[in-house]
């Protein structure tokens, strides 16, 4: 088939990015106050990680389930059912008064997040080719970073107010997000049917490829770093360490999303033209090496510059690891897409939990440097991926 970066994008991959938009505001505004409310309940760094790595637990626990409902229902109808049981929970947080109420909430809203998270990739997937997967994935990633680019802000601005009110918020954009599910999304011709035959491609041989390997050890990565680490230490490091207001938490957030958003469609186009490897390589070792820097930064103006480092190399593990994930997963159900959802969502449940022992016995530079490791294995496992695996299509003028 022939294509060129002119090539449109199905219907179905740009509402998905509308809706991703959407669930990234309400969750980029909860962000920069999740620990800080856990931490007004008097409770431990440990804690504080517990109620980051509950939602992901949740949706770990509940990932397996998942894949079944959304082959009965379709991937439609569970990705909107999905974000409003999220949407639901996260307005009964804002209302938490304990901390262990805090911690049941957010945990019932991973069960709305696995139903989004594995249904929305799937459908991603399945909607495009592979010569399109990495600018698919671009624009998918970039609805969530251009939310996210504006989310933090509001939510430092709101937690200026109130720290429930970004949870309430949250729950709004949650109900706008799985209403355009329902009336915008479709499910491609064929999806019913094809999800009820067997697999042409053994799970075996999809676990084997280095492909598949090198994209979940990253999606674990950005699991225990981004949705983790990032997200439960960072406002530490600004409020506690830095003594800086919990506003700028968000702002730093936002600055960061600015580069990343704006890193996207290159990382996208050079998946799909370059490779899939070179791009998880250069991702993984420009997270690693801003993650270990970021404990060590000495003002607020270093620790926006580390950010933003890190939001470039997001956007490359956004792409790439994904478009390959496709690849390898070819013909072989949704099954491994459920895994690597899995072993992501492991990594956001164990990095906040481990970083959150870390800094408390050894400091934050131990937190940070967990992180960085496992990354740079990632990276190193991506540089193994033999070239004839490698998916690199020319480009032809339209």
């Amino acid at each position: 088939m022939k294509w060129s970066l002119r090539t449109p994008l199905p219907r179905t991959v740009v509402m998905l990015a509308v809706s991703a938009f959407f669930v990234a505001v309400g969750f980029g505004v909860m962000i920069p106050v999740l620990p800080l409310f856990a931490a007004s309940f008097g409770v431990t760094n440990f804690l504080i990680g517990l109620v980051v790595s509950a939602f992901a637990g949740f949706r770990l626990a509940m990932s397996p389930f998942v894949r079944r409902v959304s082959d009965r229902i379709g991937h439609r109808r569970t990705i909107g059912i999905g974000m409003w049981i999220v949407g639901v929970s996260s307005a009964l947080c804002g209302f938490a008064g304990t901390y262990w109420e805090l911690l049941l909430w957010r945990a019932v809203g991973g069960l709305g997040s696995a139903m989004f998270t594995i249904s929305a990739t799937a459908l991603l997937l399945a909607s495009v080719g592979p010569e399109l997967r990495g600018r698919a994935s671009g624009l998918y990633q970039g609805g969530f970073l251009l939310g996210g680019m504006t989310g933090p802000a509001i939510g430092g601005l709101l937690a200026g107010i109130s720290l429930n009110a970004p949870f309430f918020f949250y729950a709004g954009t949650l109900v706008i997000s799985g209403t355009i599910a329902f009336t915008q999304l479709h499910d491609p011709p064929g999806m019913a049917e094809a999800a009820k035959q067997l697999p042409t491609r053994p799970l075996g041989e999809v676990l084997h490829d280095r492909r598949f390997q090198a994209a979940c050890l990253l999606g674990f990565g950005t699991g225990w770093q981004s949705f983790g680490v990032r997200s439960a230490l960072v406002p530490i490091l600004i409020v506690t360490y830095l003594g800086h207001h919990p506003s700028w938490t968000g702002s730093a957030f936002a600055i960061a999303a600015v580069a990343q958003t704006l890193a996207l469609q290159p990382a996208g186009r050079a998946t799909d033209l370059v490779g899939r490897r070179p791009v998880m390589v250069v991702g993984g070792l420009l997270a690693a090496g801003s993650t270990l820097a970021t404990p060590f930064a000495s003002n607020l103006t270093v620790l926006v510059v580390l950010l933003c480092v890190y939001g470039v190399a997001s956007a490359a593990l956004g792409t790439a690891p994904t478009a390959a994930l496709g690849d390898a997963a070819k013909n072989a159900g949704s099954q491994p897409i459920a895994i690597f959802s899995m072993i992501g969502d492991t990594g956001a449940i164990l990095g906040p939990l481990v970083a959150g022992l870390l800094a408390d016995q050894l400091g934050m530079p131990a937190a940070f440097a967990a992180g960085a490791v496992i990354l740079l294995a990632g990276a190193l496992l991506s540089w193994i991926i033999p070239a004839r695996l490698d998916r690199r299509e020319p480009q032809e003028v339209a």
